[in-house]
């Protein structure tokens, strides 16, 4: 679909089926795994980027991935101020535009660090309604989010993950009235849809009762995507976020960059 992937932002992203990367960072300080060396974060990240800007993709979404256990909601300082700085080396690294992820569902967070980096989007797990997940009992906070981003006049766009991965709904688990919540009580300016589990894909007939509610709603396949089984989704979404399947020993390949964006332009 010729369909705009960021309409709050200016006119370099929007994109038809963006292909978004994602940047698995390393443990950063005051994570329990941090190994003492933010530099190394720093230019595993850079590599990463430079891979998916050289190899074709449209975006990428930096994100806390090494911090287990993860805190439900909010992080403590020392995590918003590394993931800031890594932040803004990407940024400045690379001419993609550039997301935030807070895990697990650190919003606020994400969008303040974006809006000061000079990101373009963020990346919210649970932003309507509760989830009970491995770290608990986390509710959305849509009502704060937005009046964050109307205070501080920032013009990010918000994607939002229905029924999200390492989760299980507190209520109904409709994937239609999750969706359409999100889009029209919420104010999420598009949709993810995931497996169960990182590296997990969704249930094509998912993406496909989305996109038959939704036909104007953005919506982006999250995770568990491959070139075996992006043929599947690609009738019923505007584009795919891919981590899991880009890596080669914990680093983001380039061979496979190039390798998924021939496949899927092609298709």
């Amino acid at each position: 679909k010729d369909q705009q992937f960021c309409p709050r932002v200016a006119e370099d992203i929007l994109v038809a089926q963006p292909l978004i990367g994602m940047i698995h960072l390393r443990p950063l300080p005051g994570s329990p795994r941090f190994t003492g060396d933010i530099e190394a974060v720093i230019e595993a990240a850079l590599q990463d980027a430079t891979a998916l800007a050289e190899g074709g993709f449209d975006g990428c979404i930096v994100e806390n991935f090494g911090d287990t256990p993860y805190f439900p909601d909010h992080v403590p300082p020392v995590t918003v101020a590394a993931l800031a700085v890594v932040c803004r080396e990407v940024v400045h690294h690379t001419h993609l535009p550039v997301g935030a992820n807070v895990l697990r569902n650190d919003a606020a967070a994400a969008l303040s660090i974006a809006a000061v980096v000079g990101a373009r989007f963020i990346r919210v797990n649970v932003l309507a309604g509760a989830m009970v997940t491995d770290q608990g009992l986390i509710q959305g906070n849509a009502h704060e989010l937005m009046r964050l981003r109307a205070a501080l006049g920032a013009q990010l766009f918000v994607l939002a993950d229905v029924l999200v991965k390492h989760a299980v709904p507190l209520g109904q688990a409709d994937i239609v009235r999750q969706g359409l919540d999100l889009i029209e009580r919420a104010d999420a300016d598009g949709l993810i849809v995931t497996g169960a589990a990182t590296g997990e894909a969704p249930l094509p007939e998912s993406v496909q009762v989305l996109r038959q509610s939704l036909p104007h709603a953005v919506l982006l396949v999250g995770s568990g995507v491959t070139l075996d089984n992006a043929h599947q989704f690609l009738p019923f979404c505007d584009g795919f976020i891919v981590g899991t399947w880009l890596k080669e020993k914990g680093a983001i390949s380039p061979q496979r960059v190039r390798e998924f964006v021939r496949t899927v332009r092609r298709k």
